[in-house]
């Protein structure tokens, strides 16, 4: 076995890669400049340019889909700020946080936590009073005359676990502080996130809107054209890969970072099939790759409620081979709950639930009418059936049932 695997590594040294620099096609790659999106990256820039008169700038909050450009545009936007701030003479500082990532978000304590940190300050992730927290942070930031931007992306995310109240402090911070401004900016893949909150912190957030609309596939093949250049060996790509991998991204809601995984992979697997060129077929076997590995992950981070909900779906649709209607899926909602020791939420709340996976694409649920008999839903899984085997089996280990 040894023996194998040194020779597996050493013909992977020999052979040239399809690949000159990979890392072009990473998420957390940042381009020297950024195609179709001058318009929106002049909009956000005109909105923080009184900040280099040290004067606070208006609230933004940036809207679109998945792979839009949103937080490489306030980036990049920001990196460009502070180079003339400082050429200004002003004194600007930012702090981005994430607010999908586990043990970021989750509470207001971490998010301040967070966002002190990213300002240099040290707050123990636990064990203070979240007043104490909000203290700390206060003080950092009010040490001097300066301008303060907050970024908080997927702040979508951030309501649904901790609520608006949070949103709610830090725009009233300004009132508090003595020398500095502060200035918020949230991203959102939720265009009608904004309508659910509170309304007195709708009034306090005073904020202008930016929003992203999807690439076409012109758009992403641009996008493509340009980071392949850097990414790939010359002549180790077949140009149609290119618009292939641009109209599967336009196909699903314009989306740049699926393109440029899609085309990641499909070098990888040219590569692991000793290839020297990306074809059309290793574009086909990334295609089902990203897929099967999209499905698996949106599953794993689903909440413990919804994860009972899909299992439930996917014991029944073994039984039935067909449609389901939201009673019977509730009923077996139900006798899982009470194998699993778990609450069981309402109908009503189970219903919300059901239209979450359809969004995500994990369920197909279709609005029917029985006549006086009132309204249900149909649902189908439209997860493959060798995957959805795969993961029952997962849940069923996870869930202790």
């Amino acid at each position: 076995m040894a023996d194998e695997l040194d020779d597996l590594f050493d013909n992977f040294l020999e052979k040239p890669s399809v690949f000159e620099n990979k890392e072009v096609l990473l998420l957390r790659y940042f381009p020297s400049k950024i195609p179709h999106r001058s318009e929106q990256i002049k909009k956000i820039g005109s909105i923080l340019a009184p900040a280099l008169r040290n004067n606070k700038p208006s609230n933004i909050f940036i809207y679109g889909k998945t792979g839009t450009g949103k937080t490489l545009c306030t980036q990049y936007t920001l990196n460009k700020l502070k180079e003339k701030a400082e050429l200004a003479g002003t004194k600007l500082c930012f702090a981005y946080l994430n607010c999908k990532l586990k043990k970021v978000a989750d509470t207001e304590y971490r998010v301040i936590a967070g966002l002190a940190k990213a300002l240099g300050e040290k707050v123990p992730i636990t064990g203070l009073p979240t007043d104490e927290v909000y203290n700390i942070f206060i003080n950092k930031i009010d040490e001097t005359d300066q301008i303060i931007i907050i970024v908080l992306d997927e702040i979508d995310r951030l309501v649904k676990k901790t609520g608006d109240e949070i949103l709610y402090s830090l725009t009233r911070l300004n009132s508090e502080l003595k020398r500095a401004k502060l200035c918020l900016i949230g991203i959102s893949n939720d265009i009608r996130f904004i309508e659910d909150i509170d309304p007195r912190v709708k009034s306090s957030l005073g904020e202008e809107e930016i929003i992203f609309p999807p690439y076409n596939a012109l758009e992403l093949k641009d996008i493509l054209e340009e980071r392949s250049a850097d990414a790939f060996r010359k002549e180790s790509i077949d140009s149609a890969v290119l618009a292939k991998c641009a109209a599967y991204a336009a196909k699903e809601h314009g989306d740049a970072r699926r393109a440029l995984d899609l085309l990641r992979v499909a070098g990888e697997v040219a590569e692991r099939e000793d290839g020297e060129i990306v074809l059309m077929k290793h574009i086909k076997l990334a295609e089902e790759k990203i897929e099967i590995n999209r499905i698996s992950e949106i599953v794993k981070t689903l909440p413990t409620q919804s994860k009972l909900l899909i299992y439930s779906i996917f014991q029944l649709i073994e039984k039935t081979k067909g449609k389901l209607e939201t009673g019977e899926i509730y009923e077996k909602y139900k006798d899982l709950c009470n194998l699993n020791n778990t609450s069981i939420l309402t109908q009503r709340r189970i219903s919300d639930l059901i239209s979450e996976l359809d969004m995500l694409g994990l369920i197909n649920a279709r609005l029917i009418s029985k006549g006086r008999h009132g309204r249900t839903r149909e649902i189908y899984s439209t997860i493959p059936l060798d995957l959805s085997d795969k993961l029952k089996d997962e849940l069923k280990y996870e869930l202790m049932l």
